[in-house]
């Protein structure tokens, strides 16, 4: 299953205006974007806890997976991240 993951391609459309990606259009795309919501959502309960985990550590976690998370999305961005768009009226 992983070389399903591996395929090249993108998995995420480009935003029409701004900068930035989009909602996914590929299963994979859905994949990673609902595990970073499950992971933010774990670490966000973990933080509310206060004898699971120091508030500094989840917030550093966070930042990570929210980086990691960044990084794949960035790469699997059709015509990849570029300002879109024009505000002239």
């Amino acid at each position: 299953m992983l070389h399903l993951f591996l395929e090249k391609g993108p998995w995420f459309r480009a935003k029409k205006f701004g900068y930035g990606a989009g909602l996914p259009f590929k299963w994979q795309g859905w994949a990673v974007l609902g595990f970073y919501v499950l992971a933010m959502t774990g670490l966000g309960l973990l933080a509310d806890n206060n004898e699971a985990m120091p508030t500094i550590a989840t917030v550093a976690l966070m930042l990570f997976v929210t980086g990691i998370f960044l990084l794949i999305v960035r790469k699997r961005t059709e015509g990849g991240w570029k300002w879109r768009g024009d505000f002239k009226a």
